[in-house]
């Protein structure tokens, strides 16, 4: 879902892959004012099973380290279901380079943990009226 198509006051159906619970906490907390629905996937699998079963998903925010599938191997695949999803990664070990591999593998967005409400909701206006 676009700017365009996302009309004022409606509000977003997220879905965080993040296998560290706080981190999940964290994000949920920050998100709950513009969201209708928070979705949680503790690995890149099952963040990949629960957007093939929830394709009305507006905005994932992708953990890129995660133990088996990473981040940049479940945004790949979910982009083969859809080009339209926002996908903003989340890294808390950010290295030279992650942020181009993560547009590389398809994400929208990239931002680095701790994650600021502030830059959060400044990366999300850009893609959704809220």
């Amino acid at each position: 879902m676009s700017i365009d198509s996302h009309t004022p006051g409606n509000k977003l159906k997220i879905l965080i892959v993040d296998d560290d619970n706080i981190s999940n906490l964290l994000l949920e907390n920050i998100l709950k004012v513009i969201t209708s629905q928070i979705l949680k996937a503790h690995s890149g699998n099952e963040g990949v099973e629960l957007f093939k079963a929830n394709s009305d998903i507006d905005l994932i925010m992708m953990d890129i380290k995660m133990p088996g599938m990473d981040g940049y191997q479940a945004t790949k695949l979910i982009r083969e279901i859809s080009k339209d999803v926002i996908i903003i990664a989340e890294t808390a070990f950010a290295l030279t380079g992650d942020e181009d591999k993560a547009l590389a593998a398809g994400c929208n967005n990239y931002i680095s943990k701790p994650i600021i409400s502030d830059k959060l909701f400044s990366i999300i206006k850009k893609h959704f009226d809220i």
